[in-house]
């Protein structure tokens, strides 16, 4: 089984739960999608997709170009099913800081921002992927193949483990009892999506929970969540929400004043503001 072939099973199950959850909402009335808010969603992903169409090749080839140049071979130090599981452990402690300063930088945020854009919690919400996604975990991911781990077998790791990041997104799933404790599950994932105070910049991981508790942002399903981010963009063109923070950091960026306001427009974190 190869990347593409997680995909071609994956999709389909991803469309079979979202047709399963509207029809779930829809006799029960609870009023989970809202047909304008799942048409940006798909208009999202598809500008994520065709970004990466553009690009998987040449991230890809990069990945075995800094593989050469690794300092120990995880293959054949380990054995197969521990290469994997060593695989996904590593994909996710690594994906959590790249989330997590992708909600503290300013750049970072204007691409990552999209995902945060819908006011709803269902599994479209799950396809508002970043644009330019794609291309700001290069620098966060081309340690794995310069400690060792094969492109290849990180490529198929990284499709399940995405695939399984969008299984998260619903309201239709309660607390999962002991599994709570171990992975990221639709309570904790909803809290992520949250804009209440108590739930911002909480719960940054995809597969495991223990980066959240360890690294001090986990935060418990409590209060009724509210979705959305501070300043809601209040619009459902995939255009205007991918460039929405962009401009606003570009306009920043003319108001600053001296090189440290003017760096801080773009590395800063998602809220601050130049002096007036």
């Amino acid at each position: 089984m190869n990347e593409l072939d997680i995909y071609l099973y994956g999709v389909p199950i991803v469309l079979t739960l979202i047709a399963a959850e509207v029809t779930y909402s829809t006799i029960n009335n609870l009023g989970y999608y809202k047909l304008k808010d799942s048409l940006a969603g798909f208009g999202l992903l598809f500008g994520n997709v065709s970004v990466s169409l553009l690009t998987k090749s040449s991230i890809f080839f990069f990945s075995l170009f800094l593989y050469q140049y690794k300092f120990i071979t995880i293959n054949e130090l380990l054995p197969t099913w521990l290469v994997w599981l060593m695989t996904f452990i590593v994909i996710d402690l690594i994906y959590y800081w790249y989330h997590r300063c992708s909600h503290r930088i300013r750049f970072l945020w204007a691409v990552h921002m999209n995902h945060h854009s819908s006011e709803e919690m269902n599994f479209t919400v799950a396809l508002r992927q970043a644009w330019f996604g794609p291309l700001t975990k290069v620098p966060f991911f081309a340690v794995m193949p310069l400690i060792g781990f094969d492109p290849i077998i990180t490529a198929i790791a990284g499709a399940v483990s995405t695939l399984y990041g969008l299984l998260t997104h619903t309201k239709w799933v309660n607390k999962l009892g002991i599994l709570e404790y171990i992975f990221i599950t639709p309570s904790h994932h909803r809290v992520h999506h949250g804009s209440n105070e108590v739930y911002i910049d909480k719960n940054y991981g995809n597969l495991l929970i223990i980066w959240d508790k360890l690294f001090g942002t986990y935060a418990a399903e409590q209060e009724e969540v509210r979705y959305g981010i501070r300043e809601n963009v209040n619009t459902f063109n995939p255009l205007k929400i991918t460039f929405m923070f962009w401009h606003s950091m570009y306009k920043d960026f003319k108001k600053s004043k001296g090189i440290k306001s003017k760096l801080l427009s773009f590395f800063g974190t998602p809220e601050w503001k130049p002096k007036s």
